[in-house]
């Protein structure tokens, strides 16, 4: 389950109209003879081109090096209406990017977003037709697909991110681990990433979940906002926290138990996943495919204006921005549109042995081919450090 991402904060110009059609654009002015024979020559070996895709002056694409767009290339978008669901998190700041820089906008789409605030609610949304995808945790969606809902991941959003938080009477300073967890009432969220992490650390330490002394007593709540709140309650001694809550948590004299980043077992975590219908994918996948080309130039943008992105991620979680920066920046997660297709069925094999869910055929709930074909365009278009490391990395882990 390990990888690494390289992100190198390179500046990119994406141009939707290249190559050959340069040749084609009309001179002011009056031509001489030989001027116009040369343009005509030109307009011929043009299109000689353009029909012989092997043709090495046609490169990768012969449709976008002769001038196409990018509808040209991938079609027109079935359906330009479009619902996304989130959560209160700067892990699905992929959206919030792509709504405020515009990208949605040069792909032919408008974006609607609303937040809601559980997993479950987001699913009831998707299969109600009220959303048109939902960044939904890894963990609920795989437990959702196993109980038959018709739901596919085509996209990432989040790696890690998440950990938990503890009183400060019960620990002296951050990342003590599970053990100081022992005695202790934990908030947690039922069929959410953090829970099954925590199940993980405990298995691989040795200790056991329930009531006593050295054991740990997990109390489930319906969402990750019920779960924090609770440690207002003196009967509840630690809680989970995905971001942002850590950073709010340290900021008001909380110590972290650990985060996920940082424990081996757990490393490049699938948190959060792009999802939609089944039966959505299938019959739009030029829609699909121009929303993760908007969150694929959204996250080129994340890794090249650290700035501006924190403004854009501030206007939909509203907290301050030194903890988006943190938690977006400080290495505790990593907001990508790759699908990572091995790191989730990882995770899934994880969450069956843990007793979550029964063992199910996941192969026609994902779907990798939209996000292929949406970076193979843009890397037709134009490239560089930051798009080619998604290409290599998808490349690894599909």
């Amino acid at each position: 389950m390990k990888k690494k991402i390289s992100f190198i904060s390179v500046i990119a110009a994406v141009s939707l109209l290249t190559g050959c059609s340069a040749f084609n654009n009309n001179t002011q002015g009056t031509q001489t003879d030989n001027e116009t024979k040369t343009e005509a020559t030109a307009a011929d070996e043009t299109d000689d081109c353009c029909k012989d895709k092997d043709n090495d002056c046609c490169k990768d694409d012969v449709a976008d090096c002769c001038g196409d767009s990018a509808e040209a290339v991938l079609g027109k978008p079935e359906k330009t209406n479009i619902n996304i669901g989130y959560l209160n998190s700067t892990a699905h700041l992929l959206a919030f990017v792509a709504q405020e820089e515009g990208y949605f906008k040069e792909e032919g789409l408008k974006v609607t977003l609303t937040q809601f605030s559980s997993a479950s609610e987001l699913v009831n949304g998707l299969e109600s037709d009220k959303l048109d995808v939902a960044f939904i945790g890894s963990v609920p969606t795989l437990t959702f697909q196993s109980q038959g809902h018709e739901v596919s991941i085509f996209g990432g959003a989040m790696t890690n991110g998440h950990g938990y938080v503890i009183k400060p009477e019960f620990a002296d300073k951050d990342e003590l681990g599970v053990e100081i967890l022992k005695g202790r009432n934990v908030a947690s969220v039922k069929n959410s990433v953090q829970d099954a992490e925590l199940q993980i650390l405990l298995k691989n330490a040795h200790i056991e979940i329930g009531e006593g002394k050295d054991k740990v007593n997990i109390v489930y709540f319906d969402s990750q906002k019920d779960a924090y709140a609770a440690l207002l309650n003196s009967s509840i001694d630690a809680a989970s926290a995905y971001s942002p809550y850590t950073s709010l948590a340290k900021s008001q004299g909380y110590k972290v138990v650990y985060y996920c980043a940082h424990e081996e077992a757990l490393q490049n975590q699938p948190c959060c996943r792009q999802v939609a219908k089944t039966s959505a994918l299938d019959n739009n996948p030029n829609t699909f495919t121009a929303l993760e080309r908007a969150f694929i130039k959204a996250y080129h943008f994340t890794q090249t204006d650290h700035e501006k992105t924190v403004k854009d991620v501030k206007k939909y979680i509203d907290i301050d921005e030194d903890f988006i920066d943190t938690e977006v920046y400080g290495g505790y997660s990593v907001s990508s549109p790759d699908p990572d297709k091995k790191g989730t069925l990882t995770l899934k094999d994880t969450i069956v042995e843990l007793g979550y869910t029964e063992d199910y055929d996941i192969e026609p709930h994902y779907n990798t081919d939209i996000y292929k074909k949406a970076l193979e365009s843009i890397l037709s278009e134009n490239t560089d450090d930051i798009y080619s490391s998604l290409k290599e990395h998808f490349d690894d882990y599909e």
